[in-house]
């Protein structure tokens, strides 16, 4: 019999994956004629604001040692999601509308239902060769694409607007700062955390995909 805690985590991967499957078959319309990548946000942006926000139990599920993944790693993925869907792009309407949303949007799903749909089965240990390798290759192209024109160019976008609101000024007035300069800051830092986060994924690659992984296999 299986183990509660086997369980759940079967239970909370099919969900995601099946929440950012949907997310996905909500976009991809956007790829055809005449391409209305502007309305990404109004389609899918509250499911994919429901399902970053559950994702902070990724966080929870590394600290108690219930997945083998850096608690600190996993909530420094999920901070930097969040962030930027709630703090910045849920709450300015102007930046909605840019294809850099979409560009995010589009490459965040298809590396969700990838992920979560690997873990699931992983987890049931009925995983299938391709998908593992899909796994450890498909954020080669699809995690820069999603970080460089999609969330950074959006958090760019995103900087007049929050100076002329002077967004979020009662709560960065008690660290005598804007929240215009920290995300200035966040931009500057951005590429150095996720780069981190990068490398992380491709040391996971050789582990799972090397030469000593298809040998254990054999």
């Amino acid at each position: 019999m299986a183990r509660p805690s086997k369980l759940y985590l079967v239970f909370y991967n099919s969900l995601q994956a099946l929440g950012w499957f949907l997310a996905l078959l909500r976009l991809l319309p956007s790829l055809v004629p005449p391409f209305p990548v502007h309305s990404a946000y109004v389609v899918t942006g509250d499911l994919i604001c429901f399902l970053q926000t559950c994702a902070f139990l990724e966080t929870v599920h590394a600290a108690i040692g219930l997945v083998p993944t850096a608690p600190f790693l996993a909530f420094l993925q999920w901070g930097g999601r969040t962030h930027f869907i709630l703090a910045v792009v849920r709450q300015i309407p102007e930046v909605q509308r840019s294809p850099s949303v979409y560009i995010t949007f589009i490459a965040w799903s298809i590396s969700e239902v990838i992920r979560y749909s690997h873990y699931a089965l992983t987890t049931l240990k009925v995983c299938p060769g391709w998908l593992t390798y899909l796994r450890y290759t498909a954020f080669i192209p699809l995690y820069p694409i999603g970080v460089g024109p999609g969330e950074m160019w959006t958090m760019y976008q995103a900087l007049p607007f929050v100076k002329k609101r002077n967004l979020y000024s009662g709560f960065f007035k008690k660290f005598s700062m804007s929240y215009h300069s920290f995300l200035v800051g966040v931009l500057v830092i951005y590429p150095f955390l996720w780069l981190k986060l990068y490398l992380h994924v491709f040391k996971q690659r050789k582990s799972k995909l090397g030469k000593g992984s298809r040998k254990k296999r054999a």
